[in-house]
């Protein structure tokens, strides 16, 4: 389940709120910014963010009347079996209403709360009233295969009308089952089972998650042939797709689209396992192949990642089956599989742009990435920056001048099968980490870092924040050079201003200054005055989303290393950009983009539509 949110509307509820993530055992706190401070995020509009929540599947907790909730959420409601958890929660602690979602969570999570608070929790569902259950959303480990008969079996429970039960697996693990007021003589039934059975009308269907399916593929293998095998060994084997609690395979193919894409046909997890562990499994497995053990470094892969899977006390259902380049073996547990518990994860590792520093400035992509790693991974300022998004997971802090020791640990981190999040300030993948991330995977020598799921999450960079507050300088064509020549000669830094010059482009300079290197700077306005004038505007931004926040404008011919420092951004406008005065006594900086020119000219901002014979109104 994602993280819960909880939302204060009065800086009163902060200690019931406090109450309330402890109960949890974490979430994040939402206040209102014109009354509340020290929550996790501020927000100004309440509609918005309860959409933005509500929508993103986060369990939400409001600490204010349930009609509030109610009338906010209206417009979003559409299908009971994916809205999230929602409930109001009284001010005092005295009452928990679970209003949405009782099924998902909400009515155990409302219990949670009011047994922290002292207070009562308003389950208003008639399952859970009259049995504690509801049979429409099982417990984990247990899915519907025909979810559409929940409510005629319920509705029979209800009536008091005679309901028989049948087990057939999982049988220890169906205690919640065995709470209900069966009848061995009823109609209708409750029928716990692994097997792919067609949908009567009197029977609601239960599947426990006691399977695995193996699979193993030669590199590259195409996704749909490994999800047709699938779908034709689980027809083949009789068994349904609900009971497949994992798909699991050796970490060697940890990065295979095709077992990937078995695991997301079946809606479960991926699971690897060292070849150590497959081998193991030799003594029980049906086909072993000396082939496959000078490939993978065990005799079989399908059959031996599906019995490390169930375990010792579990059973080769199916055997392997194969197709040109696919593998695929099922096995069966005799009790209920946590995914989680077997093997580990593919290891994600998402390259984080945080912006400039503001929780205003970062992007909800950004933040959904931060909440969900379990690791974090960064320059600690940054990551002081982010604090409360990533409070209680493992920081791993880094000075400056460590990148390239950051990066390797953010992979090894998630080579290990961790969810791992890598913190650069602005975006990621501009004078930051992304572009070494990568390097490093290529050239590092390591097949582990390979198989990383890695995605960048995009966050707005130092050019355009100092753009955005000053006016818009690169409304036309622009470039970003660092001056920094740590890493890059300053001849090539020379040619590359130059090109820019030349090109008359707006210039965005970064690193354009530190302690012992002032002349660049210098060197660079020298460069770029010989196509551009004097009075050229300049935006100098420092310390761009922190306080200390500065934004000025200078003119290139003005321009000096004494006005700026290493957090300074430098954009330099072409011979184009101008400078207007604002009412303040400031100055707008822009780069017209041509609009005046080709109005003067009568040349229309777009073409005429063009309507076909016979197509639009």
């Amino acid at each position: 389940m994602n993280q819960p949110a909880i939302l204060l509307l009065t800086a009163k509820a902060l200690g019931v709120a406090h109450r309330i993530r402890d109960a949890l055992g974490g979430a994040e706190l939402f206040g209102y910014a014109p009354r509340v401070e020290a929550v996790d995020v501020t927000f100004s509009d309440l509609e918005l963010q309860l959409a933005e929540l509500f929508e993103s599947g986060r369990p939400i907790i409001g600490i204010c009347a349930a009609g509030i909730l109610i009338r906010k959420l209206a417009p979003l409601l559409d299908d009971k079996r994916t809205e999230p958890p929602v409930i109001a929660v009284a001010e005092d602690g005295s009452s928990a209403v679970p209003l949405l979602g009782g099924h998902h969570g909400a009515n155990e999570m409302a219990r949670r709360i009011a047994s922290a608070l002292g207070g009562h929790a308003a389950v208003t569902t008639a399952g859970d009233l009259r049995f504690g259950i509801g049979i429409d959303e099982p417990p984990a480990g247990w899915r519907l295969g025909n979810p559409e008969m929940a409510k005629r079996v319920m509705a029979g429970l209800l009536a008091g009308e005679p309901v028989r039960l049948e087990i057939d697996a999982a049988r220890d693990d169906a205690d919640w089952l065995k709470r209900l007021p069966f009848d061995a003589r009823g109609q209708l039934a409750i029928r716990a089972t692994t097997r792919a059975e067609s949908p009567r009308g009197d029977t609601l269907l239960v599947h426990p998650a006691t399977l695995v399916m193996g699979i193993g593929c030669d590199r590259g293998a195409p996704p749909e042939e490994a999800v047709r095998l699938a779908r034709q060994s689980l027809s083949a084997a009789g068994v349904a797709a609900a009971s497949v609690a994992c798909v699991a395979s050796i970490a060697l193919k940890a990065g295979e689209p095709a077992v990937h894409a078995v695991a997301e046909a079946l809606g479960v997890p991926a699971r690897f396992f060292g070849a150590e562990r497959l081998e193991a499994e030799t003594p029980r497995l049906a086909n072993p192949s000396g082939i496959v053990f000078k490939e993978t470094g065990c005799h079989g892969v399908a059959e031996g990642a599906a019995l490390a899977a169930v375990g010792e006390s579990g059973r080769l259902l199916m055997p392997k089956r194969k197709t040109e380049r696919v593998t695929c073996a099922i096995a069966e547990a005799p009790r209920l599989l946590d995914p989680l518990q077997i093997g580990r994860g593919r290891g994600r590792l998402a390259i984080v742009g945080i912006g400039p520093g503001s929780a205003e400035g970062r992007t909800a992509g950004a933040d959904a990435a931060l909440r969900e790693a379990e690791e974090i991974v960064g320059y600690g300022l940054y990551l002081d920056l982010v604090a409360p998004l990533i409070a209680g997971k493992t920081r791993h802090d880094f000075p400056l001048g460590e990148e390239t020791e950051r990066v390797r640990k953010a992979l090894d981190l998630a080579a290990e099968g961790k969810s791992v999040a890598l913190v650069s300030s602005g975006d990621a993948g501009i004078y930051a980490m992304g572009a070494l991330v990568f390097e490093l995977v290529e050239t590092g020598g390591n097949p582990d870092w390979e198989r990383i799921e890695i995605r960048g999450l995009p966050g707005v960079s130092a050019m355009q924040a100092a753009a955005a507050l000053a006016g818009a300088p690169l409304g036309h064509d622009f470039c970003a050079i660092s001056l920094s020549d740590l890493l890059t000669p300053w001849a090539v830094i020379e040619r590359r201003l130059k090109a820019a010059a030349a090109g008359d482009f707006v210039v965005a300079l970064y690193n354009p200054v530190s302690q012992r290197r002032r002349d660049q700077l210098v060197k660079a306005r020298a460069l770029l005055l010989e196509g551009r004038p004097e009075p050229t505007p300049v935006v100098l931004a420092r310390n761009l989303g922190r306080e200390g926040e500065t934004v000025a404008v200078t003119t290139l011919g003005a321009l000096t290393p004494d006005q700026v420092d290493m957090l300074t951004v430098v954009l330099i406008g072409s011979s184009q950009s101008r400078a207007v005065a604002r009412p303040d006594g400031g100055q707008w900086v822009y780069t017209p983009r041509g609009y005046a020119a080709k109005h003067a000219a009568g040349i229309p901002d777009a073409p005429p539509l063009i309507r076909k014979e016979g197509v639009g109104p």
